[in-house]
């Protein structure tokens, strides 16, 4: 089972596994079986396996207000729930709650960990960073999508400070790290809200880009190549002088894939 490729469609989903998904016992393999784990039963486990039935109705009456019952609706607002349980304990309490969760086998729990860091206001955009920063490096890709969403409205709010502190990110030798400094601050990425500023300034973030302009591992080459494409909405002509630019100094198999990758829309409409 623990070597499965995973179903292609919910339905095919095998019961066994959907069962063990929702135990908290099982990690998912695929976006199919990541979009089908039902969180608030996941939600209803956890509290128990945490020792937390008490808390569960009153837990668990803040979710049923929710319109939306889709995953990127559902994980923040439980993230926000768990924020409003852990300012009724003590600390030694509320990290016993947290570490559990951010070591849990479970991935959709280990996202709940990394959105609390997201959602919670007494942290600023160095705390966040710096605590999302296992999340980001996470082996299930779900987490780590989770991590850079969790952070990017703190990101956009504090730009500057978060750019200068992502520069350091982008010289990490763990490519998921490089990874997060890039995706989590695209102008305009699919799943997440836009950062105005990087849209009419993406040259403030130039010197993140040009640190991995030529990066070996093409998890990290897609990222770039995506954040240019999206910077090319509102200004082409800023993308096609960096990239220029780059395949004069760069003249790598890399730099030419993420180049074509980032000019892929401007191609697209001439």
């Amino acid at each position: 089972m623990l070597q499965r490729k995973g179903a292609r469609k919910g339905i095919d989903i095998p019961d066994d596994v959907v069962q063990l998904l929702q135990q908290g016992q099982l990690e998912t393999v695929n976006l199919t079986e990541w979009l089908a784990v039902d969180h608030i039963v996941l939600l209803r486990n956890a509290l128990d396996e945490f020792g937390l039935q008490r808390e569960s109705d009153v837990f668990l009456s803040e979710l049923n207000h929710l319109q939306e019952k889709k995953i990127m609706k559902m994980i923040p607002a439980i993230a926000r729930a768990w924020l409003n349980l852990f300012e009724q304990q003590a600390q030694e309490e509320r990290s016993r709650i947290f570490d559990a969760m951010a070591s849990h086998l479970s991935d959709s729990i280990r996202c709940w960990a990394a959105y609390i860091i997201g959602v919670d206001p007494l942290l600023r955009v160095e705390q966040k960073l710096a605590s999302i920063r296992p999340f980001a490096a996470d082996s299930h890709f779900g987490v780590r999508e989770i991590a850079w969403m969790a952070v990017r409205e703190p990101i956009s709010k504090q730009l500057v400070e978060a750019l200068q502190l992502l520069n350091g990110w982008v010289q990490d030798q763990d490519a998921n790290i490089r990874r997060f400094a890039i995706e989590s601050t695209r102008p305009q990425g699919v799943w997440a809200k836009h950062i105005p500023e990087l849209k009419e300034h993406p040259e403030l973030a130039l010197p993140l880009l040009e640190a991995v302009q030529s990066d070996p591992i093409k998890y990290v080459q897609d990222s770039v190549g995506n954040w240019l494409n999206d910077a090319s909405k509102t200004k082409p002509e800023w993308v096609l002088q960096v990239c220029d630019a780059w395949l004069e100094t760069s003249d790598t198999k890399e730099t030419k894939r993420i180049v074509t990758r980032a000019t892929r829309s401007l191609i697209k409409n001439q």
